[in-house]
């Protein structure tokens, strides 16, 4: 079930968008701590965010842009009030995938949403790491043609540190993907996994990419 993080400060806003997405299926969060907006949405680690522009504190188009300056490419709607071009210009220059003006239609809305969330699917083929190629759908990552074959878990991971390479990944984040992913894993089936995964990279040339920073988590370089 995808994840849908909604970041308004117009509460009776949120509710109609919260019973709208519920209803058609999808998880949602709410943000409700502005002041701290961008640390709780990579805390979240939503599939896709509906943003208001006018929100407290940093507004919803330097919010956006912190979180692209980040390379978090997560889907985001821009929502405003206002129907100025400047605005609409801004918000798809700072990395908006779409841009909607209240009021909005919720069946539109809702069909965007869908369109955005295909895409992404049709795209998943692959991920790029340095020369490595990674499929998760096949389990497998390639390196100069030559196939490695990773676990479940160990590709769930990879891909997880992919995503937010760079940046640091606590162990909590790192077994909530999982859990979300239908696979339960403790703290020490994770350090297990982690360590053949390290293995496996480091085979086909990739030693001590994933790093261990001590009570914060993995990074991958």
């Amino acid at each position: 079930m995808e994840k849908i993080l909604i970041v308004e400060d117009d509460e009776t806003l949120r509710i109609e968008l919260s019973n709208l997405l519920t209803n058609s299926g999808y998880d949602v969060l709410i943000l409700t701590d502005f002041k701290n907006s961008k640390e709780e949405i990579i805390k979240l680690n939503p599939d896709l965010i509906l943003l208001d522009i006018n929100i407290p504190y940093l507004n919803g188009e330097m919010l956006l842009k912190s979180l692209r300056d980040e390379n978090k490419n997560v889907p985001v709607i821009m929502l405003t009030s206002s129907n100025k071009t400047v605005d609409e210009v801004l918000s798809i220059s700072y990395g908006a995938d779409d841009y909607i003006t209240k009021p909005y239609n919720p069946t539109i809305l809702l069909l965007r949403i869908n369109n955005i969330f295909k895409r992404m699917k049709k795209s998943f083929d692959y991920l790029e790491y340095e020369d490595l190629k990674i499929y998760p759908n096949k389990g497998i990552i390639v390196k100069d043609e030559i196939e490695t074959y990773l676990t479940k878990n160990e590709m769930l991971i990879f891909t997880f540190l992919a995503y937010n390479r760079g940046n640091i990944v606590s162990r909590d984040d790192l077994m909530s993907y999982l859990w979300n992913s239908d696979e339960y894993i403790n703290d020490n089936a994770l350090t297990v996994n982690i360590s053949r995964l390290r293995a496996k990279l480091a085979d086909i040339g990739y030693d001590n990419v994933i790093i261990t920073r001590k009570r914060e988590g993995y990074l991958l370089k």
